[in-house]
C-alpha cells in the first residue's frame, strides 16, 4: 500500500500563488521516484476556485486532487454548496470532511459529517475523514473517542474507500505535533477498527502540525501524513517524499 501524503492549502494562498505552488509540486512529482514509482500517493487540496486549473496542471503527474468540503446533497437549492456529483464530474478524487475547523467554526455535527461522508461515497469520492479528540486526554480515551467518531461518520454510508486523517484538535496549528507514542496508539486502533469494519477499506494517516521527520518517527504505524503549513514550501514536501523513499527502501 502506498503511503498517502497530502497537503491542504486551507485559505492561506490567493489564486495566483496557489497555481505557482501547484506548478512547483507537479514538477516535484514528475521527477521524484517516490511518486513516480508508486511509493507515495500524493494529493493536494486547494480552494474550490482553484480545482479546475489545478486538475489541469497536475494531469499525468500521479497527483490526486481533493476538495476542502462537499455538500451532503447531490443537487438542489443549496446556495454556496458544491456537490460530490460535480466534484466527481470534474475529476476530483477526494473530499475533506469533518475537519476541526468545520466543526468548531461552522457548527458541523456528527450527523452533518455522516451525511457528507455518505454523499462522497455514493458518488465515488474518497472521504478524507478528519477525526480527533478536542482536548488532551489519556491515549486510551483518545482512541475510544476517535473510533466513536469514525463509526458515527460512516453510519448509513454505502461502504467504500476511506482515508481517515487523525488530527487531535489540540495539535492543529501548534508548534509541534502530538507525541509519537500517542499518535502510534491512536492510529493503530483506528487502522485495526477500519480493517475489521465490513464494507470499508482504506488507511489512517496523521495530521496536526505534521512536518519533516515525523514520517520517520511513525514508520510502520501510519499510512501517511496530512500536511498543512509545513508543506507550503515545496522543499519541505520534497524532504517528506525523501523520507518515504528511505522508509520503504529500508523495509524492502
Amino acid at each position: 500500500m502506498a503511503l498517502a501524503i497530502g497537503v491542504s492549502l486551507k485559505m492561506y494562498f490567493g489564486h495566483a500563488r496557489t497555481l505557482e505552488w501547484v506548478d512547483a509540486v507537479a514538477a516535484l512529482a514528475r521527477r521524484h521516484p517516490a511518486v513516480r514509482d508508486g511509493i507515495v500517493r500524493l494529493f493536494v487540496v486547494p480552494t474550490f476556485p482553484a480545482l479546475v486549473p489545478v486538475l489541469e496542471r497536475v494531469a499525468g503527474t500521479g497527483i490526486e486532487v481533493g476538495a476542502q468540503d462537499v455538500a451532503w446533497a447531490d443537487e438542489g437549492a443549496y446556495t454556496g454548496e458544491v456537490s460530490a456529483v460535480e466534484l466527481a464530474e470534474i475529476g476530483v478524487r477526494l473530499a475533506e470532511i469533518g475537519h476541526a475547523e468545520r466543526r468548531r467554526l461552522f457548527g458541523e455535527t456528527e450527523q452533518v459529517v455522516a451525511d457528507k461522508t455518505a454523499a462522497a461515497l455514493r458518488n465515488g469520492i474518497v472521504p478524507l475523514l478528519c477525526i480527533g479528540e478536542a482536548e488532551r486526554m489519556p491515549v486510551a480515551d483518545a482512541a475510544r473517542e476517535c473510533i466513536g467518531q469514525l463509526d458515527a461518520a460512516i453510519d448509513g454510508s454505502p461502504g467504500g474507500e476511506l482515508l481517515v486523517a487523525y488530527e487531535p484538535h489540540w495539535a492543529i496549528g501548534a508548534e509541534r505535533p502530538a507525541e509519537p507514542e500517542h499518535i502510534r496508539t491512536v492510529l493503530t486502533a483506528l487502522r485495526e477498527h477500519l480493517a475489521a469494519t465490513p464494507g470499508f477499506a482504506g488507511g489512517a494517516i496523521y495530521g496536526g502540525s505534521a512536518g519533516p521527520g515525523l514520517l520517520t518517527e511513525l514508520a510502520g504505524a501510519t499510512d501517511g501524513l496530512f500536511l498543512g503549513r509545513f508543506a507550503h514550501d515545496p522543499a519541505a514536501l520534497e524532504a517528506i517524499l525523501d523520507e518515504a523513499l528511505r522508509i520503504r527502501g529500508a523495509a524492502a
